[in-house]
């Protein structure tokens, strides 16, 4: 038992150091690979926190929710360094903006940020913001960002496993297949949303699912199956889903 509880804080550490740029290390995500992709939602869970204090202070100091919306996506940002944010324009970019796979893909890997992958980060971040801002008007502000994160990541994970790596290199192809981890993430991440918000995470669950269930057939059909960019992508489209869930509950 001791051997399986220090494992699985070492895989906690693993997701936390691939998904954040928070000072823990990789924590053995090298050897570990994709079989600590079951903690991916931990991870979440770290970042929604961490947004959370940063929110809960913003309240205290009387500033609008619009405003506390901003710093909360802010935060976010800082705590991943907007990893899955480049992520999301770099599929837009090479999705949308290739005409055959090899083209997309080799869009995806071009490092500057063109006008669909441009368009992409100012809508989802328009909607993630429209999303939050009544939430924490709502005073929901905690339940929105220990589930919605959590839960993106799990999403993200199961994507992961569903569709195999669409290039022979890449952070994807080092990682490797979660296989039953990347579902172990997708329904720890439902658990948790059901245990901190009932009913209502379940319907964050199937909406953020929905998300990334689209974005992983594009993917499948476009190029073949999945990058880092496609997941990064999963993980933003997913919380969008699981925010706008809850603000259409309230």
């Amino acid at each position: 038992m001791g051997d399986i509880g220090t494992q699985g804080l070492r895989d906690i550490a693993a997701a936390i150091g691939l998904l954040t740029r928070l000072p823990v290390g990789q924590g053995g995500a090298a050897a570990r690979g994709a079989r600590a992709a079951w903690a991916f939602p931990v991870a979440g869970l770290v970042v929604g926190t961490l947004a959370g204090l940063v929110g809960t202070l913003a309240l205290w100091l009387g500033l609008p929710a619009g405003l506390v919306a901003a710093l909360v996506l802010a935060a976010q940002a800082l705590a991943t360094g907007a990893l899955h944010e480049d992520g999301l324009a770099d599929t837009a970019d090479g999705l949308w903006g290739g005409w055959d796979r090899a083209a997309r893909l080799a869009i995806m890997k071009d490092s500057r940020t063109g006008a669909y992958g441009a368009i992409a980060l100012v809508l989802t971040t328009l909607a993630r913001f429209a999303a939050l801002e009544p939430l924490i008007a709502a005073g929901l502000l905690w339940p929105a960002l220990l589930v919605a994160p959590a839960f993106a990541r799990g999403a993200m994970a199961w994507v992961m496993a569903v569709l195999p790596p669409a290039r022979a290199d890449g952070l994807s192809r080092g990682v490797g297949r979660p296989g039953k981890a990347g579902w172990a993430a997708l329904g720890l991440g439902t658990l948790w949303a059901l245990i901190l918000i009932g009913g209502a995470g379940l319907v964050l669950a199937l909406a953020g699912f929905a998300a990334a269930a689209a974005l992983a057939l594009v993917a499948r059909a476009k190029i073949g199956g999945q990058t880092g960019d496609i997941l990064g992508a999963a993980c933003v489209l997913a919380e969008i889903g699981g925010l706008a869930a809850l603000t259409a509950l309230i």
